[in-house]
């Protein structure tokens, strides 16, 4: 493993085309408005987790198609006021796994809310959500990435950046919530996710974008040989008369150019030697966000980023942010 993609100082400055349907905006306006079309009936059911710490709640809330999406709500044990919350989304092939596994935003002092990702949890821990509408398509490649992608409005991702906004107002139904301090946070299909969200989301206070995935599509596919990205060269290498139409559907969630659209304060974070979410990819996104930024790199470290240390980074960003907003 070795510096593969472009030097750090161009990497700042890496700014490239990225193609934008003329109707992006117009498209995800309309998802989001039928989506809102279906009560969101947030409820939220104590259960025991086996840590004294952490008041942990079962999920349930009306995502894409009304359909019923997973997560954990963790707060500080005893909590009974409203505190800021940080909504995190899921690398790829996850779930929202068991009710202690991911706590560390709670035991910090915030609200923390935990999206599971309908179709996954084959792989690195499990999953509670089915994709009802799941189609994979002609000749559809083992995975999700290319699951209905002849087509924005059948693709997968349009159903789980919609579930990333739901999870948002699920968070802001919670009385245990301040509906006006959320943070969204992912790693890096989460990362994605966490871009996205706070680009098509409503008033969101700050983003932790860590090593993400789904950006700058044309350059990820061509420049790595790892999955997820893997699995679009696949379906292309026997589709080969697909090319424009699945372009097409990525650029609709590009994170790259969503991006543009997100104000909110964000600290990201990016690794030199990603194999499999290249780093020009990430700074696509970041030089073309549109709030106040900063990103941490970790110059010799693969898709696993800063781990542990970049936690300590989070915690600090979350403390300075709130005490801005308080």
């Amino acid at each position: 493993m070795a510096l593969f993609d472009l030097p750090l100082a161009e990497l700042r400055d890496y700014r490239p085309v990225i193609a934008e349907p003329e109707n992006l905006d117009a498209f995800w306006a309309d998802t989001l408005a039928e989506a809102r079309g279906f009560d969101l009936d947030a409820v939220f059911e104590r259960v025991e987790s086996g840590v004294t710490l952490v008041d942990t709640y079962d999920v349930t809330f009306s995502g894409f198609g009304g359909h019923r999406i997973k997560g954990w709500l963790h707060v500080p044990a005893g909590t009974v006021g409203p505190l800021p919350v940080v909504v995190e989304f899921l690398g790829y092939s996850g779930g929202r796994g068991l009710a202690h596994e991911r706590m560390s935003f709670a035991l910090s002092g915030y609200a923390h809310l935990v999206m599971d990702t309908r179709g996954q949890g084959w792989g690195w821990t499990t999953g509670h959500t089915p994709d009802p509408t799941a189609d994979a398509g002609l000749g559809g490649i083992p995975g999700v990435m290319t699951r209905g992608i002849l087509d924005e409005s059948t693709y997968y991702y349009r159903r789980l950046y919609t579930d990333a906004v739901r999870a948002i107002d699920a968070a802001r139904a919670s009385s245990l919530v301040d509906p006006s301090r959320v943070v969204v946070a992912g790693t890096s299909q989460g990362g994605g996710l966490a871009i996205a969200a706070a680009a098509l989301g409503d008033d969101v206070a700050g983003a932790l974008v860590d090593v993400p995935f789904l950006c700058h599509f044309e350059r990820a596919v061509t420049l790595t040989d790892s999955n997820p990205y893997n699995e679009v060269v696949q379906y292309l290498r026997r589709h080969r008369d697909h090319v424009e139409r699945v372009y097409r559907t990525l650029s609709y969630v590009d994170g790259a150019a969503l991006a543009s659209r997100a104000t909110a304060p964000t600290l990201f974070s990016v690794a030199l030697m990603d194999q499999t979410c290249a780093p020009s990819t990430v700074f696509a996104a970041y030089n073309r966000w549109a709030g106040a930024k900063s990103i941490d790199v970790y110059p010799f470290n693969d898709h696993e980023g800063g781990q542990e240390f970049h936690h300590l980074a989070k915690t600090r960003w979350l403390a300075a942010l709130f005490s801005r907003t308080e």
